[in-house]
């Protein structure tokens, strides 16, 4: 490809420069929805907008564009706004997630399993508890028999936001400790996708299921062959989403399947890069925007949403269980087995890290909507509980990020001595 001058010459209109200066922007924007504050500062912004649409003198306008429904309903595709961005969106936000996999089981810290098992017992220990603990919180509260159908909402983690929290309040901190967080939102993401697809599709539809393997194995030939043609690979990847989607099963799977059989190698980092921005920037805001929309109904309503069972539930499980869960689990694998922490990390660190991990957001409102019927009015209890929970949870990691700092910046000089001692 031909350079462009820096600098017109004599008599030129400077109009060569345009492509570079309009390829210089786009390089500089794709850098910055790289940025893990970046994404989580997109993400809440959209669920402060959502929340205050949806309790201002506009709501029904909120409403009215959430619930408006287009697409071909012979395709079963006649969905709404809100159902487009839950399964449509979302399905991108879930490729990326598919491409992170792929890379840590090849070539990150899940291809040693020595070096993996501590935090992928963890992510096990972070879905489980939380589980047990929104069940033991329900019906020790006399909720109903239905209300167990919402067991996944507190197993989930944001990664996006979770990272971005270690990004902006670790500083100081160990970089093991990323790469804890990273592996153990990247295995909870793993079972969630899971959970999704098999304890939340009732009814499966087995024939657009088998249907959705042939787009989805001609995409992969193609990936192998290192095919990245846009126009092939697209329709693929669409082919594959609508018939998974037709089959009962969460379309977002469709994306992560398609993540996955990408190989592992400068291809998956070129797909990120291609696509992680569109999920930052558009995807994941946009189905925060309206899925986090809930009318409170003011204080009392706040007060009558926060007193539900299920909405305890959430929140004792992604405060209390997500941290605990993970922290048992972790300490244990270290007793029973020849797996160990990374040196450099301290076990409050895995601590706040678990709380980091209590931030559920976009997987556990995308659960929330799975696990409860439209009509059984959870909505708003799922939603409150979850934003509730996601914001304790940061709070608290926060506090408990810049205890381990300081307790780091304190330590470095001794560490230093008894180096130099060593030496």
């Amino acid at each position: 490809m031909p350079t462009t001058p820096s600098h017109p010459s004599p008599g030129s209109t400077g109009s060569t420069d345009a492509p570079a200066a309009r390829s210089s922007v786009t390089a500089r924007v794709r850098e910055l929805l790289d940025r893990e504050p970046v994404g989580g500062a997109l993400l809440l912004a959209a669920t402060v907008i959502a929340l205050v649409w949806a309790n201002s003198p506009a709501a029904d306008s909120y409403a009215t564009v959430r619930d408006t429904v287009f697409g071909p309903e012979a395709l079963h595709l006649h969905l709404s706004v809100g159902s487009w961005a839950a399964d449509g969106l979302l399905a991108v936000f879930f490729f990326v997630v598919g491409l992170e996999l792929k890379h840590e089981l090849v070539h990150g810290d899940l291809r040693d399993p020595r070096r993996a098992l501590v935090p992928v017992v963890a992510a096990v220990g972070g879905v489980v508890v939380p589980a047990a603990v929104y069940l033991a919180v329900t019906t020790g509260a006399g909720a109903g028999a239905d209300t167990a159908s919402g067991w996944a909402i507190p197993a989930a983690t944001d990664i996006a936001f979770a990272i971005a929290v270690l990004a902006v309040l670790g500083r100081g901190l160990p970089a093991a400790l990323r790469i804890f967080l990273l592996t153990l939102a990247v295995v909870d993401d793993l079972i969630a996708i899971t959970i999704i697809a098999v304890a939340y599709t009732s009814d499966l539809a087995v024939g657009p299921l088998l249907l959705a393997l042939v787009p989805l194995a001609v995409f992969a030939v193609l990936v192998q062959r290192r095919v990245t043609h846009r126009w092939l690979l697209l329709p693929l990847a669409l082919a594959t989403w609508t018939l998974v989607h037709a089959s009962g099963v969460h379309a977002t799977v469709a994306g992560v399947l398609l993540g996955l059989v990408v190989p592992a190698s400068d291809l998956t980092g070129r797909f990120e890069h291609t696509w992680r921005p569109f999920s930052t920037a558009v995807a994941v805001p946009v189905f925060a925007l309206f899925s986090a929309g809930v009318t409170v109904g003011g204080l009392s309503g706040l007060r009558e949403s926060l007193s539900d069972p299920v909405a305890l539930g959430i929140i004792a499980g992604l405060v209390l269980g997500k941290p605990l869960g993970i922290t048992v689990a972790a300490w244990v694998t270290t007793k029973v087995s020849s797996a160990r922490l990374d040196a450099s990390l301290r076990w409050g660190d895995v601590i706040a890290a678990g709380s980091l991990a209590g931030i559920g957001f976009t997987v556990a409102l995308l659960v929330g909507e799975l696990a409860f019927d439209p009509d059984s009015g959870r909505d708003g209890q799922v939603k409150v509980g979850v934003l509730t929970a996601s914001v304790l949870a940061a709070a608290i990691a926060a506090v408990l990020l810049r205890l381990q700092a300081r307790r780091a910046a304190a330590t470095a000089p001794d560490a230093t001595e008894r180096s130099a001692v060593e030496g």
